[in-house]
């Protein structure tokens, strides 16, 4: 008896593909998406091994100039994962939006209420 109490509800799919949608042919977005990782690898390594090449070779005299630049270099390095994550985002959104069509839940409008004024226009 308890079983039945708990018994999980019919699965629905939500994902119902809209008869008769063609997807759109893949662009740019997977150009830059297949490039992300490299661009992520190399804008890390570069600014990382400055400041390393820096630190290797930067005596006790020229301690603060070195330290600057670290400074400069973790804020390319943060500004750089940002850009490389908003195009991430950017890609994602557009094959999202270029992928199936799926269909929507119905969604009544509501009635017209003529103590609010004039109905609205239908387009």
């Amino acid at each position: 008896m308890m079983a039945l109490l708990h018994a999980p509800p019919p699965a629905m799919n939500p994902f119902v593909k809209l008869p008769g949608h063609t997807r759109s042919a893949p662009g740019r977005e997977r150009i830059l998406w297949r490039r992300l990782p490299a661009i992520l690898l190399w804008g890390t390594a570069l600014p990382l091994g400055f400041v390393a090449l820096r630190l290797w070779a930067a005596g006790p005299e020229i301690a603060a100039a070195a330290q600057l630049q670290i400074y400069v270099a973790c804020g390319v390095l943060l500004l750089h994962w940002t850009m490389v994550l908003t195009l991430a985002f950017g890609c994602v959104i557009v094959m999202v939006m270029k992928g199936p069509a799926y269909v929507a839940d119905a969604y009544p409008f509501p009635k017209h209420d003529p103590s609010r004024g004039a109905a609205p226009s239908e387009p």
